[in-house]
């Protein structure tokens, strides 16, 4: 309610305005200017604005169908002459070698060779005689004397002397697509040359040329069975989730609807020669993305003006409306914010009171628990009983806990400086690795940890100490696969100085990214959740500490770190 009051203007909030027929109507006469001056400022403002977001998503909208179609264009090109290539360069061959000279297997070894070289794209090729007997082959399966006589795509080629097949399986029951010509030989015979594509260079290349994650570029036959893959479709020979568009001799866009009920362009074209229709499908929304961004940051200026106008229409109403309503109540409004001060003070004094009586018998606690510590020490029957001296050791801590709490009552930011005590790094890297025995365990991965008996104790913080070994050991096991290996290791480097050596058989780190996995927000493993903060912490760490860090790594071998870290601890060494 506070907040409403002062917001609110007093002449508003005034139940007594309304009673007084003498006086001027201040309500009436505040809404009356706000009104006024609201509508001659705004209304313009608002047209505008919204005459141009009309305008500018009829353009976006033309303009992203004339994108779609000149995409398809252009990637039907690319398609067609990918196939018309290797057809052409078949249809050469043949006429260049006869029969005799295709059936030799180093030749057609030889030519295979060489149209893998220059052009690619092809997994096999083989010579059919006319009786449908794949005389000669080259490629990875055992189809060498194969008779192809009663297959689709060989009458195909008998029919149209030339074809470019759909994906099929076949004898080698595996998804391809074949081309293949038929050529007259003088002795009124004939011969099919044949070569099988490569579906995986096709796939890479329709997805290196979608324009975006929201596309899907992909061939479908004209059953609508997919032919090559995308990343809305991953599986070939599978029915498309979009009904098969007409025939056209021309690139065509038109709007549907995904299976979700999004709306999305469907831009396609026949090739013509071939069984293929090309589909590219573009959800909508994602080609209006930058047009909503644009109009995001107009409607954001649009709002952003319209406040200001009304903050600015209402300020002014209220101050010349207001000054003229509290020019006598100015000395009770006066009265009462210093009331509503010294209130607020009070609480202040009242809750520092509380500390400080509450700091008092913690005080006399804390004492009297330490004294009763120092008496039980004196006696051996008390000294010996852990339990009891863990209890007052128990209760000497709470009462430093409830001194913090009291402390942070009074409103005091105190710097938190580095507590620093004798630390043995085995037991430290034993109880690191407990926290992670169970994954290991469940990862079969083998953790082995060597520390010599003639390692000193080292003067640290161990909190950070933990947090760093910590670290380093996650990032560790996030970079290995099941049944990796990791091997910590720790040696006295010097008089003043010991090292631990942390080494896994991850994937390791690129030479490239060395030299920036301790910035900050810097990861290789963004896509897996990674924030870029885990080592960049970890350096901060050791460094507070008075340490250093170093890495070795090499891809697909493993990854080091090296941690020297002070035997003694100086503030000025950080």
């Amino acid at each position: 309610m506070r907040i409403l009051e002062k917001v609110i203007p007093k002449f508003l909030r005034d139940d007594n305005n309304e009673l007084d027929k003498d006086r001027l109507n201040f309500r009436r006469l505040w809404r009356l200017s706000v009104l006024l001056t609201a509508v001659v400022s705004l209304v313009p403002l608002v047209f505008m604005t919204l005459l141009h977001y009309h305008l500018a998503q009829q353009y976006l909208e033309s303009e992203s169908y004339n994108h779609t179609y000149r995409f398809v264009s252009n990637t039907w090109r690319y398609v067609a002459s990918f196939l018309d290539e290797r057809k052409t360069v078949l249809e050469l061959f043949a006429h260049q070698y006869s029969f005799e000279e295709l059936n030799n297997q180093g030749q057609l070894e030889a030519i295979f060779d060489n149209v893998k070289k220059r052009l690619g794209g092809i997994r096999d090729i083989g010579v059919i005689n006319s009786s449908g007997i794949q005389t000669n082959y080259v490629g990875p399966y055992k189809l060498k004397g194969i008779n192809y006589s009663n297959q689709e795509w060989f009458k195909k080629v008998l029919k149209h002397n030339s074809y470019i097949s759909d994906v099929f399986l076949g004898f080698r029951n595996a998804p391809h697509m074949v081309i293949a010509c038929k050529f007259d030989q003088p002795d009124n015979s004939f011969f099919v040359f044949r070569v099988t594509l490569d579906l995986e260079q096709i796939n890479r290349m329709l997805n290196q040329l979608e324009m975006a994650g929201s596309t899907c570029t992909s061939l479908v036959n004209h059953k609508g069975m997919l032919q090559t893959t995308c990343r809305h479709h991953p599986e070939v020979l599978k029915k498309m989730s979009y009904p098969v568009p007409k025939f056209a001799t021309e690139s065509q866009v038109i709007e549907g609807k995904d299976p979700k009920g999004r709306p999305v362009l469907i831009g396609y074209r026949y090739i013509p020669g071939t069984p293929f229709i090309l589909m590219i499908v573009e959800q909508k929304g994602a080609i209006l993305s930058t047009w909503h961004k644009s109009q995001i940051q107009l409607v954001a200026f649009l709002v952003g003006s319209v406040t200001l106008i009304v903050l600015v229409i209402l300020g002014v109403a209220t101050y010349l409306v207001n000054r003229i309503y509290v020019a006598d109540r100015e000395r009770v409004s006066s009265l009462h914010k210093v009331e509503y001060s010294n209130r607020l003070a009070s609480i202040g004094r009242l809750a520092a009171g509380v500390a400080h009586e509450v700091n008092n018998p913690l005080a006399i606690i804390n004492e009297k628990a330490g004294l009763i510590k120092d008496m039980f020490t004196y006696k051996k029957m008390y000294s010996e009983d852990t339990k009891l001296i863990g209890l007052i050791d128990s209760i000497i801590s709470s009462v430093e806990r409830c001194g913090t709490i009291t402390k942070r009552l009074l409103g005091f930011a105190r710097h938190m400086e580095v507590s620093i005590r004798s630390i043995n790094v085995r037991e430290v890297l034993e109880e690191v690795l407990g926290f992670l025995e169970k994954e290991a365990e469940y990862r079969s991965i083998k953790v082995s940890l060597n520390v010599p008996d003639d390692i000193p104790e080292f003067e640290s913080d161990r909190g950070k100490v933990q947090q760093i070994f910590l670290n380093l050991v996650n990032n560790a096991f996030a970079a290995m696969e099941d049944g990796g290996s990791l091997d910590i290791t720790v040696k006295r480097k010097d008089e003043d100085f010991i090292s631990a050596t942390v080494t896994d058989t991850g994937c390791g780190i690129k030479e490239a990214d060395i030299k920036r996995i301790f910035e900050p927000f810097f990861s290789t493993k963004t896509k897996k959740g990674g924030t870029g903060l885990g080592l960049s912490i970890t350096c901060g760490l050791i460094q507070e500490i008075g340490g250093k860090i170093n890495v070795q790594s090499e891809v697909g071998k493993g990854t080091t770190f090296i941690i020297t870290l002070p035997l003694k601890f100086d503030k000025e060494r950080k």
